[in-house]
């Protein structure tokens, strides 16, 4: 993280991925103090030591402090000063609902992060996300536990929400960024779909169907995704999905003929009219393995028929054959219960230890000393 920009879309990341309805709720006050809240905690990490504490593990713990200690330590820090006064205010003059309002749902909603396991995966410092570095190139994957969506799914959002602010810069490597079931994430994929063309960035989003991602992402971004991608392939779908994609692959004239008997003589009339290339009710009555869609060109590689509408012919015996010639994946690390459980209490210690040191620092330092709270 550079600024503290980044600490906030971070903290929003989080917390909007953990909860969900606050997505279309953005900009009332108890869903902004939180994010604000959560974004102090994680510039003061940043800022301290050089960044050596700046993991979600640390932010969770941290903000589970008691109000005197916490507050106490975070007053140091200059640049968060203007997002930590009004708690800071809050306390002081005993405003308690208030502050209890506007924080706990950021404590409750961390809390639900805080398990050794996750512990082990979020601290430590294995690798950087930055895949399209011409120096180390990278394969990052990263799966969701479908029993644990909720939970999982914001911690890879705030992995992705970095992951596309890394990339997305000029003269840095091809790279595709590829989401299966995107709408379990919380992120702002649009300025990358946008802009990460001119940076060689690939995106390609997976989703059942677009009434799931109006229903996480609100109607409005969601329509601007839809509007967004260049390209879409589609399976079957039904509804309003399938009206959308039968509008967006287009009409084309098709040829008609009607045939008129009665009692005198046969009439035939033919006619040419403008009519859906794949109507919605083929798109919903769609095989298994078949697609209909529209891709984008460019303007050296012009593509006549743009829309199409087929079916993919696999070739079963040699992807069996493919798949028996697979290698296991390398052994890196063997992690056991003692070596999860020895990393979550020392982080806990992490925490207790900057604050003890800083408290002491306040205490023996007359110009600091004023910051020290202890209210209690």
């Amino acid at each position: 993280m550079v600024d503290i920009t980044d600490a906030s879309e971070s903290a929003r990341t989080i917390l909007l991925g953990l909860n969900r309805e606050w997505q279309k709720k953005q900009g009332d006050f108890f869903v902004e103090s939180p994010i604000n809240f959560v974004t102090a905690i994680i510039w003061f990490l940043r800022k301290y030591q050089n960044g050596a504490y700046c993991t979600l593990p640390h932010a969770i713990e941290l903000i589970q402090l008691d109000y005197d200690s916490l507050f106490t330590v975070m007053r140091l820090e200059k640049e968060i000063e203007v997002l930590i006064n009004p708690f800071v205010n809050a306390y002081l003059n005993d405003v308690m609902e208030q502050l209890e309002g506007q924080i706990a749902s950021a404590k409750i909603a961390l809390a639900r992060l805080s398990s050794p396991q996750l512990y082990y995966v979020l601290s430590g410092n294995d690798f950087s996300l930055d895949i399209n570095n011409p120096e180390h190139p990278k394969v990052i994957c990263m799966g969701n536990n479908p029993q644990k969506i909720q939970t999982y799914g914001a911690v890879l959002s705030l992995y992705v929400n970095r992951l596309l602010k890394i990339i997305n810069q000029k003269n840095k490597l091809k790279s595709m960024l590829i989401f299966d079931e995107f709408p379990t994430l919380t992120t702002d994929i649009i300025p990358t779909i946008a802009t990460g063309r001119s940076n060689k960035i690939g995106v390609c989003l997976g989703i059942q169907d677009a009434s799931q991602l109006r229903k996480d992402y609100g109607r409005e971004q969601a329509d601007v995704i839809m509007s967004t991608v260049g390209n879409i392939i589609a399976g079957q779908v039904t509804g309003d999905t399938a009206k959308q994609l039968s509008e967006r692959i287009g009409k084309i004239m098709q040829d008609r003929q009607s045939l008129s008997i009665n009692s005198g003589d046969t009439s035939i009339s033919k006619s040419r009219q403008l009519e859906f290339a794949v109507p919605a009710s083929r798109i919903a009555a769609l095989s298994s393995g078949e697609f209909v869609g529209m891709v984008a060109d460019t303007p050296d590689q012009k593509i006549t028929l743009k829309a199409f509408h087929g079916e993919i012919q696999n070739d079963f015996q040699a992807l069996n054959r493919e798949e028996e010639a697979y290698v296991p994946i390398p052994v890196i690390r063997t992690v056991n219960s003692s070596m999860v459980q020895k990393n979550y209490l020392q982080i806990k210690q992490d925490v207790q230890d900057i604050v003890r040191s800083e408290v002491q620092r306040m205490m023996g330092d007359p110009a600091l000393a004023h910051f020290v709270i202890r209210k209690n």
